[in-house]
Parts: C-alpha cells; sequence; structure tokens
C-alpha cells in the first residue's frame, strides 16, 4: 500500500478498489499506485471525474457569491459614506441653528419638562382624594 503521509501528514486518498495516492517528489505532484488485483479503473476514473466535476461547480458558485457579497459590501460602503455625510452635513446646520439663535431653547425645554413633572405631580395628588 501507500505511504501513510500526503502533503505532510494528511492521508493518503484510497479508493475501495485499490486505486492509492502517495506523495510525489514535490508538493504539486499525486503519484498514484494502481493495484492490478483490481482492474475496474474505468469505474474509478468516473467516480473521479465525477468528483472533479462537482468540486468545480462549488469552486465556481463560490466565485461567484464572493463576487456578489465584493458588490453588496461596494454598494453597503457608499451607502453609508452617504449617510455619514448627510448627518455631518445635519450637525452642521444644527450647530449654526444653535449658535444663531442662542441658548434660548434648552431653556424652553427645561421649563417645559418643569411644568409637565408638576401638572402630572397635580394629578397624583388629585387623583388620590
Amino acid at each position: 500500500m501507500a505511504s501513510n503521509s500526503f502533503y505532510g501528514g494528511a492521508a493518503p486518498y484510497r479508493s475501495r478498489e485499490g486505486l492509492s495516492t502517495r506523495p510525489g517528489a514535490s508538493s504539486d505532484e499525486i503519484q498514484l499506485r494502481i493495484d492490478p488485483m483490481h482492474a475496474d479503473l474505468d469505474e474509478e476514473i468516473t467516480g473521479l471525474r465525477s468528483q472533479v466535476r462537482k468540486l468545480r461547480h462549488v469552486a465556481e458558485d463560490i466565485g461567484t457569491e464572493a463576487r456578489f457579497q465584493n458588490d453588496f459590501l461596494s454598494q453597503l460602503q457608499m451607502t453609508v459614506i452617504k449617510a455619514q455625510a448627510g448627518v455631518k452635513n445635519n450637525l452642521r446646520r444644527l450647530n449654526k441653528s444653535v449658535i444663531q439663535n442662542g441658548s434660548n431653547h434648552i431653556i424652553q425645554v427645561v421649563v417645559f419638562a418643569l411644568i409637565c413633572f408638576f401638572v402630572v405631580f397635580l394629578w397624583s395628588k388629585m387623583s388620590r382624594k
């Protein structure tokens, strides 16, 4: 049988019919050893071709999905950039408005909150009686 190491430690591919792999001279080479006792190589080759075809389809699907994800991320990045620009412009306008109108708005909000609190307080006192 073949050696137990393949590409530096992984188990070699072994078929049911005696076809097995072993490491070659370089990491890019695969050597096959054919057991002459099992002569049904056509079935083995067909099986290998079908596995290669499946792997090719999976690789194509992965490539398609990667391109789709990259396009989606590019569009999302552009949307975020536009949103950041919009928020920056709105903050700039808000700062200008606060500076031009003074701090009267803050005082008005605080007075309104105090009046609301006082009304709720009085209402709760009257409803208990």
